[in-house]
């Protein structure tokens, strides 16, 4: 690390790494600073527990809205799976299972929970409505961004553009379905992560739910093989074959620009040049390293928590197996009143009475995460994702909070188990049960995730909000200008994170804008 670079990337995350690669497979010569140990951010596998040989995805877990592109582009060896079943939501002493394969088998699941296949026949509809929208939307990804009328004309549905961009999806869910678990299972693609209910009017949940079933142009939701950090291992290899260099341990404590050359400063007091920089850290966190007002703290909301088991355990409900009702996603207390009373307490302050939340296992698709011989043996994963966590609930207590909020959300999984979860759980050389738990001050403190806010911030639209490229609601350094999304009050930083115009989640899509953008500012500038 030495002299001046075309282009400072600070933050070896995910996307980091794939504008890394872009750019030096352009010829720039690109330096990324990752202030953690290695690689990765969020999207890392790690062996959590000791003496165990187990390589969980720890943090973010499944893979969406990565687009083959960015794959194929840089000659990725990464590869996802499809679970086929799509999800399992115990009811009483029964349940509905989503087969994402077999119609039919569904329909008749349909029928046992609810009685009529209304809903299934409403289902169809409802998905057949979004799968139109991600065919139309998630192409535009990669694409400079359009704006809010060209999206339009493109998904060409007038009443599925009310429904998602127009109204709270409360509404277009309630007139579609009438059983409350139903309701629950759809709405929760709204909630995942982000603070809000049905008929929030600011429609942030339309946003996150917008961003859930876009995914690949179907929605699917896959399980990245050699777990999360396969990914960014694959990532880093093919930036660090193109050239670009890649420093971890380096803290980067300020930027300075003129809008036309910029200077990195490190925590030891290096400063690096740079024509551009690339901000792989939230719109917060940026203002902070220019040294200008920071702008309200996100807030996340959500409680992770990794498991290892020695065997799945039972379900009250006698008639789905356990290897199909874990290998997708597994609902707990998220009917539909049930995430809006836990909304309402946690927005009281107050650890919800039936927190929700959602499992899935990764072993049961892919077992290659596992080492030699738990297979055998039967031990599995167990992911569990929390909703309706925000990080306020945590200020005065995290300790004692995060223990209550564990016991409350495990007590509603044990109430739809044959037996204990306690009596599942592996335990590791030291004799400890194999779980642990991250709450958002967690994340904030790990991984820079401010508040614990997985996207950075609330999800954007996919569309160019402000269409003169000027500036947005967000202020001046988080709002993101340009064709690209990725812009901000300088010319030449961008963010090449989550918190850009089309980030969050799994994507390498704000990675690729922000190379782009970059790319086509040169160009620009050579005229």
């Amino acid at each position: 690390m030495h002299g001046s670079y075309d282009a400072v990337i600070v933050g070896g995350g995910h996307n980091g790494l794939v504008a890394a690669a872009y750019l030096a497979r352009a010829g720039r010569r690109v330096l990324v600073l990752e202030q953690l140990p290695a690689t990765g951010g969020a999207a890392v596998s790690t062996r959590a527990f000791t003496g165990v040989d187990a390589r969980l995805s720890r943090y973010s877990y499944l893979v969406s809205l990565l687009p083959r592109k960015v794959v194929d582009d840089l000659g990725l060896r990464f590869a996802v799976r499809r679970r086929r079943i799509s999800s399992y939501t115990p009811s009483g002493d029964g349940g509905l299972l989503v087969d994402a394969e077999d119609a039919g088998r569904t329909r008749e699941q349909f029928v046992r929970l609810t009685g009529s296949d209304r809903d299934f026949t409403a289902w169809q509809a409802f998905y057949g409505m979004t799968q139109h929208v991600a065919e139309r939307v998630f192409p535009t990804l990669t694409e400079p961004l359009p704006t809010r009328a060209e999206l339009e004309r493109r998904i060409d549905d007038g009443a599925a553009w009310e429904a998602l961009f127009e109204r709270p999806v409360g509404e277009a869910v309630e007139a579609a379905f009438d059983d409350d678990t139903v309701r629950g299972v759809v709405l929760t693609d709204a909630l995942i992560g982000t603070f809000s209910h049905a008929h929030d009017p600011s429609l942030r949940q339309n946003r996150c739910f917008l961003y859930h079933v876009i995914g690949g142009g179907t929605g699917d939701w896959d399980v990245p093989i050699g777990g999360m950090g396969a990914f960014t291992d694959a990532l880093a290899g093919a930036a660090r074959a193109a050239g670009a260099e890649i420093v971890t341990g380096a803290e980067v404590t300020g930027i300075a620009t003129d809008g036309t050359r910029a200077e990195v400063t490190l925590a030891d007091g290096t400063t690096v040049g740079a024509t551009d920089v690339l901000v792989n850290a939230s719109p917060y966190a940026l203002a902070g390293l220019l040294g200008r007002p920071l702008p309200e703290k996100p807030e996340g909301a959500q409680l992770k928590v990794n498991m290892l088991l020695r065997r799945l355990p039972r379900l009250r409900d006698g008639a789905v197996d356990p290897r199909e009702a874990f290998a997708g996603t597994f609902h707990i207390a998220e009917t539909y009143g049930q995430l809006q009373t836990a909304y309402e307490q946690a927005a009281a302050g107050r650890v919800p009475d039936a927190p929700p939340s959602e499992i899935y296992c990764h072993s049961l698709t892919d077992p290659s995460i596992l080492g030699p011989g738990l297979a055998e043996r039967g031990v599995h994963t167990l992911t569990l994702f929390g909703l309706h966590a925000p990080a306020r609930l945590f200020a005065d207590d995290p300790a004692g909070t995060k223990e209550a909020l564990l016991r409350a959300t495990l007590a509603q999984l044990d109430a739809v188990l044959a037996e204990p979860l306690a009596d599942c759980l592996l335990e590791d050389a030291d004799g400890r049960p194999c779980l642990e738990a991250k709450s958002p001050l967690d994340l904030e403190h790990e991984v820079g995730l401010p508040g614990g806010h997985i996207f950075h911030r609330d999800l954007s639209w996919p569309y160019a909000e402000v269409e003169n490229g000027g500036r947005g609601a967000d202020g001046d350094v988080t709002d993101a200008t340009g064709r690209w999304g990725v812009g901000t009050a300088d010319r030449n930083v961008f963010l090449c994170g989550a918190g850009a115009v089309r980030g969050g989640g799994v994507s390498g899509v704000p990675g690729h804008n922000a190379a782009m953008a970059v790319l086509e500012k040169a160009r620009e500038n050579a005229r």
